[in-house]
C-alpha cells in the first residue's frame, strides 16, 4: 500500500481516536498535570506513558512502554539525556501549550519540552497516548497535531512509526542507541536513511558506517535476505523529491514487535511470545563478518560461501592492492585495477562486463542515479563513458521492464555475495578479463551439475557398501566392529551436515578444508614426540609445519579414546561456522582410514592454565593482561551465546581450554563437548553430562540442565581462577574443606578480599577496587541459582564499565572440597606448581546415577 494513499486514512483514524476520547484518564490535560507514580495508558490500555527507572538505578525518566507486556520494554525516552534524582517529578502542559517535564511540581524550568513554537491554540491543546504507542500533542476542537513522539524516536521503531526524512517539516526522523541497559541516554549508535546518493539505511557508529542494508529493490532492503512481507509486515518505501521514507505496517494488529538499536551497535527485531511470557528475537544485524561495512576494502568483495579460507576477493578486474596483506587475511587496504596499459581494447569497444549474481551492490553514496531508463539502456550508458566502472538496476525487474540505472565512476565499497538473495551486479572488464571471468562462470555451473551427479554415484556406492557391510564378516573384534560403524554413520550425518554448503550453485566447495595424511604426517615429523604440545581425553596435540611456512597445531584423536568420534564430528560441524577473534581458527580436517584429526592455527603461548597455576610463569600476567583475558573471554563466550549464526553453549570453558596468543590474547578452544540451539533456544537437558568437575554448574551436574548460565557458572570459576592464581579445586590452610569458590566468598563476607590477590602481580601495576569488583562479578556468575546469574552480555557490560553499581551475589554453589582419597577412587588435591600446560585436563563424558 502507498503512504500517500495510507495518510488520509491514518489522520482519520487519528481524529476518531482524538473526539471519541472525553475522558481525562487516557490524556493530560492543562489542569490535570501527571507527577510521579501517575500512568496514562492508550485508549486499548496497550501502551503506558509516566515515570519509570531502569534496573538498580534510581534515576527517573518520563517514558512510553508496553501495557500488556510483563517484561518491562521502554519503547521511548523523552528526558532520556536530562533524568530527574527523585520522585518529585512532573508532567504538565505549560502556558504556552508546550507538553513539559519538570523536576519539582513547582518548577519553572523544564528538563524537557516538545518545543512546540505555533501554538495558536495555546492553553487548549491536550497530550494522548495512542495504541500505536504515539504521544500526540493536539487542539481537540481543531484536531490539529501539533507534536507527535513518533517525529523524535529513541531506540526502537514502532509498527506505522515513520523512519526517513521529509522536506515538509524539514526532519530527519532516526534511531539512536542508549549508553547502556540502564541508561536511555544518546549512545554512539545511529540508524538513518542517507541522503546521497540512492536511498539505504546505514547504522553508524558515531559518525563511521557499522552496517548498511543495501538499497530497496522494491521488495526489501538488497541487504536483508530476511525480510518478507508476506506474514507480519505491510512495508511502504516512499522515494521521490519531497520524501523518502520507509514504514512497517503490520498485518495482524495482535502481533506485538519492534525494531532496537541496541547499546552494542546491533540491530534486532523482536516480536513478543505471549503464551511463553517473552521478547524473540529472530532477525539481527551485522551477525557475520561480511556484514560489516568495507569489510574487504575498496573494490573488495565479500563471500561467505567461498570455498577458500579467505572470504574477500577482489571485483572482476581487480587485484589486491597489498598481496603480503591479503594473505595475512587483511583486505583493509583493498583493490586496485589489473594493469591494462598492453591491453588497448580497454574503452576502445573490446570491453564488456562480467557478472555477479545475489549481490548487494556497492555502497550508492558513490553512485549516480537515473530512475527513467531500463536496464539494458542502462549497459548502453555506462558503455559509453570510460569513467563509469560499473552499473546496476535501482529496482528489481518487473515483467522484463527495469526501472532504474545505478553506476559507478570510481571505488566501489562494502559490496558482498548472498546465497539466494541480492541482485545482478556488472563490473566493466577488458575482452581478455571477461573471457577469463565468463570461463569461470561456466565451469562452476558444470561442477554444480558434477557435483550431482557424483552425489547420485555416491549413494548407489555407499549402499552398495552398507549390504556388503552386512553379508561379509568381520576379521576385527567385535569393539572394533562397533567402533568403526559408530564412525561411519558419523561420517554420513556430517556429510549432511554440510550438504547445503558443500556445493553452492556456483560449484564452489564447502568452507572446511580436507588434509591429506601425508601431508600432515610430513607437517609434524611423522608426529614426533618433539613436536607434540600437549594430550588431553580427546588424544594428543601437535605442533606441525606446512610447506608454505605456515605454523599449525594438529589435534589426533586417540584409537583408545573414551570419547573421541562425537565429539570429533561435533567439533568440525561447530568451529567450522564461527569466526570471532576470541575463539580459535580451525583450518580443516584430515579424515583417512582410521585417522581422524583436526588441523587449528598454532598459538606459540600454550594455554592459560600453564601460565595462571604456575609458581613462576604467572607473574609474566601482570593485572592489566589478567583484565584482557577475562574479558576477551567474556566476549567470545557472548558471540557464542548471542552473536555468531548459531546459538552455542559451550559446556567445558576451563583454563585448559583458553589457548593464548604471541600477544597473549585469549582464543577459546575444544568444541567437542558444545551443544547447537536454535535461534530462540536458551537452554536444554541431557542424560550424558560432560565437562570437568569444579567448573560444571550446579543443575548440569546433578540433573542435566544445562543452559547458557551453565557457561557463566564455568566463566565465573576461571574468572577466580585468573584473579587470584590458585585453582578451584585447590588446599587453603585458613579452611581446607573450602574449594576457591568457597574461600572467596568466606572472605568476601569478611571484607577480606585484598587477601586473595595474587601475590605474583605487582602492587604498584593492582587496582585493588577494580579487582574487588572483579571478584564480586565472579560470585554473582557463580550463585547457586541459574536465574540469580548474570547472561554474559550482561557480565561483558559489567566488566568493561567500572561505574555501574553491582548487586550483592548470593551464596554460591559447590562450596565444599571434594575429599582426596588415593586408595578409593575419589579425587586427589590439584597438585600445585608446574603443569604441562595440557590441552586438556581431566573431562567428565558420562555421569551415571546410582
Amino acid at each position: 500500500m502507498d503512504l500517500q494513499k495510507m495518510l488520509p486514512l491514518v489522520k482519520i483514524l487519528l481524529i476518531f481516536f482524538i473526539g471519541s476520547c472525553s475522558s481525562s484518564d487516557d490524556a493530560i490535560l492543562r489542569s490535570k498535570p501527571l507527577r510521579d507514580g501517575d500512568i496514562v495508558y492508550s485508549k486499548g490500555r496497550k501502551f503506558a506513558f509516566g515515570f519509570f527507572s531502569l534496573g538498580n538505578s534510581k534515576r527517573r525518566y518520563v517514558g512510553i512502554w508496553y501495557a500488556q507486556v510483563s517484561e518491562q520494554t521502554i519503547v521511548w525516552v523523552a528526558n532520556r539525556d536530562h533524568p530527574i534524582d527523585d520522585t518529585s517529578g512532573v508532567v504538565r502542559l505549560s502556558s504556552g501549550g508546550n507538553l513539559c517535564v519538570y523536576a519539582r511540581i513547582d518548577g519553572t524550568e523544564p528538563v524537557w519540552s516538545t518545543d512546540v513554537s505555533d501554538t495558536v491554540s495555546g492553553q487548549a491543546l491536550v497530550a494522548y497516548l495512542t495504541d500505536l504507542g504515539n504521544l500526540v500533542l493536539v487542539d481537540p476542537v481543531t484536531k490539529n497535531v501539533f507534536w507527535q513522539s513518533f517525529d523524535y524516536p529513541t531506540n526502537t521503531m514502532l509498527p506505522f512509526l515513520k523512519l526517513g526524512f521529509t522536506q515538509k517539516d524539514g526532519k530527519d526522523r532516526s534511531l539512536t542507541s542508549w549508553k547502556s541497559p540502564d541508561d536511555p541516554g544518546s549512545g554512539n549508535f545511529s540508524y538513518r536513511i542517507t541522503r546521497n546518493g540512492f536511498p539505504q539505511l546505514i547504522l553508524y557508529n558515531g559518525l563511521t558506517p557499522l552496517w548498511r542494508t543495501g538499497t530497496w529493490t522494491g521488495q526489501r532492503w538488497s541487504g536483508v535476505p530476511e525480510m518478507t512481507n508476506r506474514f507480519i509486515f505491510n512495508v511502504t518505501f516512499v522515494n521521490n523529491l519531497s520524501e523518502t521514507s520507509i514504514v512497517y505496517g503490520v498485518i495482524d494488529p495482535s502481533i506485538i514487535t519492534r525494531m532496537v538499536i541496541n547499546e552494542t551497535g546491533t540491530q534486532q527485531r523482536f516480536t513478543w511470545n505471549g503464551r511463553e511470557k517473552k521478547w524473540i528475537g529472530f532477525w539481527s544485524a551485522p551477525k557475520e563478518q561480511c556484514d560489516y561495512y568495507a569489510h574487504c576494502g575498496l573494490n573488495g568483495y565479500c563471500d561467505p560461501t567461498s570455498s577458500d579460507m579467505f572470504e574477500c576477493k577482489c571485483l572482476p578486474g581487480f587485484e589486491p592492492k597489498s598481496p603480503r596483506d591479503w594473505f595475512l587475511r587483511d583486505a583493509s587496504s583493498g583493490c586496485l585495477k589489473k594493469n591494462t596499459s598492453q591491453n588497448p581494447g580497454m574503452c576502445r569497444g573490446r570491453e564488456g562486463f562480467a557478472k555477479l549474481e545475489h549481490v548487494k551492490i556497492p555502497d550508492t553514496c558513490f553512485a549516480r542515479v537515473d530512475l527513467n531508463i531500463t536496464l539494458k539502456e542502462c549497459k548502453a550508458k555506462c558503455l559509453k563513458n570510460c569513467s563509469c566502472v560499473a552499473y546496476a538496476s535501482a529496482y528489481h525487474e518487473i515483467e522484463g521492464a527495469t526501472t532504474g540505472c545505478l553506476t559507478w565512476h570510481g571505488g566501489m565499497l562494502d559490496t558482498r555475495i548472498y546465497v539466494n538473495s541480492g541482485q545482478d551486479f556488472y563490473v566493466r572488464v577488458d575482452a581478455d578479463e571477461l573471457a577469463r571471468w565468463n570461463k569461470k562462470t561456466t565451469l562452476g555451473k558444470r561442477r554444480v551439475i558434477s557435483a550431482l551427479l557424483s552425489s547420485v554415484a555416491a549413494i548407489l556406492l555407499l549402499s552398495g557398501l552398507m549390504l556388503c557391510f552386512v553379508i561379509m564378516k568381520r576379521r576385527e573384534s567385535k569393539r572394533r566392529s562397533i567402533t568403526s560403524i559408530a564412525f561411519t554413520e558419523s561420517s554420513l550425518n556430517l556429510e549432511d551436515s554440510f550438504s547445503e554448503e558443500q556445493f553452492d550453485e556456483k560449484g564452489r566447495k564447502r568452507d572446511l578444508p580436507s588434509f591429506e595424511l601425508n601431508i600432515v604426517a610430513s607437517a609434524t615429523k611423522n608426529f614426533s614426540s618433539d613436536n607434540k604440545l600437549g594430550e588431553g581425553g580427546f588424544g594428543s596435540v601437535y605442533k606441525g609445519l606446512l610447506h608454505n611456512g605456515t605454523e599449525i597445531a594438529v589435534k589426533r584423536l586417540s584409537r583408545n579414546s573414551g570419547q573421541g568420534v562425537e565429539e570429533f564430528m561435533n567439533e568440525v560441524k561447530l568451529i567450522s561456522k564461527l569466526q570471532h577473534r576470541n575463539l580459535v581458527r580451525i583450518f580443516g580436517c584430515c579424515v583417512e582410514a582410521e585417522e581422524k584429526m583436526l588441523i587449528y592455527e598454532y598459538l606459540p603461548n600454550k594455554s592459560l592454565d600453564y601460565f595462571i597455576f604456575n609458581e613462576e610463569r604467572r607473574s609474566m600476567l601482570d593485572w592489566r593482561k589478567r583484565v584482557e583475558i577475562i574479558r576477551g573471554v567474556a566476549r567470545g563466550i557472548l558471540y557464542l551465546h548471542q552473536d555468531s549464526r548459531l546459538r552455542i553453549i559451550h559446556r567445558d570453558l576451563k583454563a585448559s581450554n583458553v589457548l593464548l596468543d604471541n600477544e597473549m590474547n585469549p582464543k577459546i578452544a575444544d568444541f567437542g563437548m558444545a551443544r547447537i540451539f536454535g535461534g530462540n533456544q536458551i537452554e536444554g537437558s541431557t542424560k550424558r553430562v560432560v565437562g570437568t568437575y569444579g567448573y560444571m554448574s550446579p543443575e548440569y551436574a546433578m540433573d542435566g540442565q544445562f543452559s547458557v548460565k551453565s557457561d557463566v557458572y564455568s566463566f565465573g570459576v576461571l574468572m577466580l581462577e585468573i584473579v587470584t592464581g590458585k585453582k578451584n579445586n585447590g588446599f587453603y590452610d585458613e579452611n581446607p574443606s573450602s574449594n576457591l569458590v568457597g574461600h572467596v566468598w568466606d572472605l568476601w563476607n569478611e571484607g577480606k578480599v585484598s587477601k586473595l590477590v595474587d601475590k605474583s602481580m605487582e602492587k604498584t601495576a593492582c587496582n585493588e577496587e577494580e579487582i574487588s569488583r572483579f571478584m564480586q562479578i565472579g560470585l554473582l556468575c557463580v550463585q547457586e541459582s541459574a536465574t540469580d546469574r548474570p547472561t554474559m552480555y550482561t557480565v561483558v557490560f559489567m566488566l568493561g564499565n567500572n561505574t555501574t553499581v553491582l548487586p550483592s551475589p548470593k551464596h554460591p554453589a559447590f562450596t565444599i572440597r571434594k575429599r582426596s582419597s588415593s586408595n578409593n577412587g575419589g579425587s586427589a588435591p590439584w597438585p600445585s606448581g608446574e603443569t604441562s600446560g595440557s590441552v586438556n585436563d581431566v573431562t567428565i563424558t558420562m555421569v551415571h546415577g546410582r
